[in-house]
């Protein structure tokens, strides 16, 4: 556990991504003293993550029944993706104002690496250099109420839920006129 973040933070970071990642399945019942037990904390922080899952959409409390995994459906993923672009063309506007030389050249190397992901073919990889080419974009916006927003939206992202996105490899080359 990362001893710098708060204990609830720590809880909700790990069953977030098990849930982004499929180790929780969508309709799996969240068992407060299971997760207590298998985290080796108390129901506290696990309640509070799960409150906090809620808010994200990523758990349905069921009245009489408890906390289970959100079904993620096409339509919650589209609009999580509208979102995103938004964010990304914001940021795309800023950084070019404000990028420095040293980002600039971050920037060339990361499309750089995320076009040689593209020829692999390998959505992982794919997703993790474009995690890395955005995450250097929306830090040269120097906004950092923006940079709050995009990293709580783009948190899992890295994770290829069964068709999303990169299905046309062609949008890796959008990237190079940024």
């Amino acid at each position: 556990m990362d001893e710098f973040l708060p204990l609830r933070d720590v809880v909700f970071n790990t069953l977030r991504q098990a849930i982004l990642t499929g180790e929780l399945k969508p309709g799996e019942r969240l068992m407060e003293i299971h997760l207590a037990n298998k985290l080796g904390v108390s129901r506290t922080p696990i309640r509070e993550a799960i409150r906090k899952l809620e808010l994200e959409g990523l758990v349905t409390m069921i009245p009489r029944r408890g906390a289970e995994v959100a079904q993620i459906t096409e339509k919650s993923m589209n609009d999580v993706l509208e979102v995103r672009r938004a964010l990304d063309a914001l940021c795309v506007e800023l950084a070019c104002d404000r990028i420095s030389q040293e980002e600039l050249q971050h920037l060339k190397k990361a499309c750089d690496i995320f076009e040689e992901a593209v020829k692999t073919k390998d959505v992982k990889q794919i997703a993790q250099a474009d995690v890395a080419l955005h995450d250097i974009i929306v830090e040269a916006t120097g906004n950092q109420r923006l940079i709050q927003l995009a990293v709580q939206c783009h948190d899992g992202r890295d994770v290829p839920f069964p068709g999303r996105a990169y299905r046309d490899l062609g949008h890796a080359y959008s990237h190079n006129p940024i």
